[in-house]
């Protein structure tokens, strides 16, 4: 590695083995982790979540299963780790 270089673990390693899932199951564990839906355009519904005063959003869209390339997606841009996303299961 190179001098003044961090170390960067890849997503996919950091969130592990996923499955595809319903958007039923996707909705309720966000709803879970505290994100409520806030509107839908489409078919792509909007999940907010406010925690210590900033405001978390996230789009999904409404389809009825979820490869596991957008469902990676959807937790890293909710900021959700593998163990919290398996906890809301």
């Amino acid at each position: 590695m190179l001098p003044g270089r961090r170390s960067c673990v890849p997503l996919r390693s950091r969130l592990g083995r996923l499955s595809p899932l319903p958007f039923r199951e996707i909705k309720r564990r966000l709803e879970n982790a505290g994100f409520v839906e806030a509107s839908q355009k489409g078919s792509h519904v909007k999940f907010v979540r406010t925690v210590g005063g900033i405001t978390g959003r996230r789009l999904s869209p409404r389809s009825t299963k979820f490869p596991a390339g957008t469902l990676r997606s959807i937790l890293s841009q909710a900021h959700i780790g593998m163990e919290e996303w398996e906890k809301l299961g």
